[in-house]
């Protein structure tokens, strides 16, 4: 028989049973349908339509825009430029108050030369007035003796000095015409005709200069009063000026400024005793030197080396320059250029031996420090500038020093720090340091 019934038998029997399979897959699937809508359902909100239709592309945010180094540079630029309108505003308020500003630094300076024989006579049961007065009284006598012997002896030797200026003129006259810079006398008479003509032209301005040095005198006369009453006072009461000034400084602060102002004053005391030592050395030896070598007014010459020397690094070289100039229009070319050797050593030993001796480590300030510091204190107020320049610049080393170490120390224990515009780097007025004994306290008596 044949095999074709056979094989379509089992088709058969095959596509009967895929029937059922999916009958079964079926109902599966409406039973899994009806049990998920039986369940119930929570639905998510639709999220809200957007402010700004979506683009193409998105915008970076500004900030992150702008490179790291370009917003460093703006962030302290800015602050550069608070910081420099800040020093030109306190610059144009001491240029108009410029006359109270000197007299009162220049009595802080004679304050820390007399406050520690004050502190002397108030150990020995001085009151504290009889002290004040003493010291005051004998300090003003001897700077007024000094003042009145510099006047007598050069109006003593004016007549002397005088004559041997002429002398000394022609005496460079007649080296000219026989030197060998081929000089003649017709070229010297125009020279000489030149300075009597610009002499002549500038009268007006003479005339003014000489008018305005009434003025001058005057504001000269108010500064010293000033300058006296100051000293009084910073020598009789000067504890407790210094706590009042402390109760101005904000609260956080006010322990870095207290343990800063005994050093700072400190400072200020050893520089002012290390410059009257030193120059009364320079004023001894280089007045020596030029008496033995018989230059005129030796004495007054010695006696303006000693004030020149409170403006440090310039005034010795306009003080030696001076002394140079009078020995070679009086004495000749030989005795100037010993003069000049007698200057530079004992400049020399002042440099490398008195000034690291006797003021050693209280006043370090570099000598780039000192030129621009007597340049910017002449700029700004002349020779009293200049004068106060150095000390100001050492007082402010000592103190940024001293904060400086404070905020360490205060980083170390853990203390919190102040914020906001006023804060530094002093701990919490609640821990005090100890105050310091009454012979630090800046201008105590």
């Amino acid at each position: 028989m044949s095999r074709v019934p056979g094989w379509i038998g089992r088709l058969g029997s095959g596509l009967t049973h895929m029937s059922r399979t999916l009958e079964q897959r079926r109902a599966e699937a409406e039973r899994e349908e009806a049990a998920e809508a039986d369940r119930p359902r929570s639905y998510d909100p639709l999220p809200p339509p957007p402010d700004h239709p979506p683009t193409a592309r998105s915008r970076p945010d500004p900030a992150q825009a702008v490179p790291w180094g370009v917003r460093v540079a703006a962030e302290a630029g800015w602050r550069l430029l608070v910081l420099a309108g800040t020093v030109w505003v306190l610059m144009k308020v001491i240029s108009a108050v410029q006359l109270v500003v000197l007299a009162f630094v220049i009595a802080l300076l004679i304050t820390a030369l007399l406050q520690p024989t004050v502190a002397r006579l108030r150990r020995r049961g001085v009151p504290r007035g009889v002290a004040t007065a003493l010291t005051a009284f004998g300090g003003f006598v001897v700077m007024g003796l000094i003042g009145w012997f510099v006047t007598w002896q050069v109006m003593e030797n004016i007549d002397n000095l005088s004559d041997q200026v002429q002398d000394g003129i022609d005496e460079l006259r007649r080296w000219l015409l026989n030197s060998p810079f081929h000089v003649t006398d017709k070229q010297i008479n125009e020279i000489a005709k030149n300075l009597r003509e610009a002499v002549g032209a500038n009268t007006d301005q003479i005339t003014s200069a000489g008018l305005e040095g009434v003025t001058v005198v005057v504001e000269t006369l108010t500064g010293i009063l000033l300058a006296v009453f100051s000293t009084l006072f910073l020598l009789y009461d000067g504890k407790r000026i210094w706590e009042w000034t402390l109760k101005l400084v904000p609260a956080a602060a006010r322990p870095g400024v207290a343990g800063a102002g005994p050093r700072a004053w400190r400072t200020l005391t050893a520089y002012v005793r290390g410059t009257v030592i030193v120059a009364f050395i320079d004023a001894v030896f280089i007045g020596l030197g030029i008496y033995f070598l018989d230059v005129p007014m030796a004495v007054p010459l010695a006696v303006f080396i000693f004030l020149f020397a409170f403006v440090p690094l310039v005034g010795a070289v306009v003080s030696g320059a001076l002394a140079v100039v009078v020995a070679l229009v009086t004495q000749g070319v030989f005795t100037a250029v010993m003069t000049l050797v007698v200057v530079l050593a004992v400049q020399q030993i002042e440099g490398h031996i008195l000034q690291p001796f006797i003021l050693g480590r209280a006043v370090r300030v570099h000598p780039l420090a000192v030129v621009l510091a007597v340049a910017a204190g002449g700029l700004v107020a002349g020779i009293g500038g200049a004068v106060v320049a150095v000390p100001l610049v050492a007082v402010t080393n000592t103190v940024v020093g001293y904060l400086r170490a404070y905020s360490r120390e205060s980083t170390l224990r853990g203390t919190p720090k102040p914020h906001g515009a006023t804060s530094t780097d002093a701990a919490p007025a609640a821990e005090p340091p100890p105050p310091p004994p009454p012979d630090q306290n800046p201008a105590s008596a």
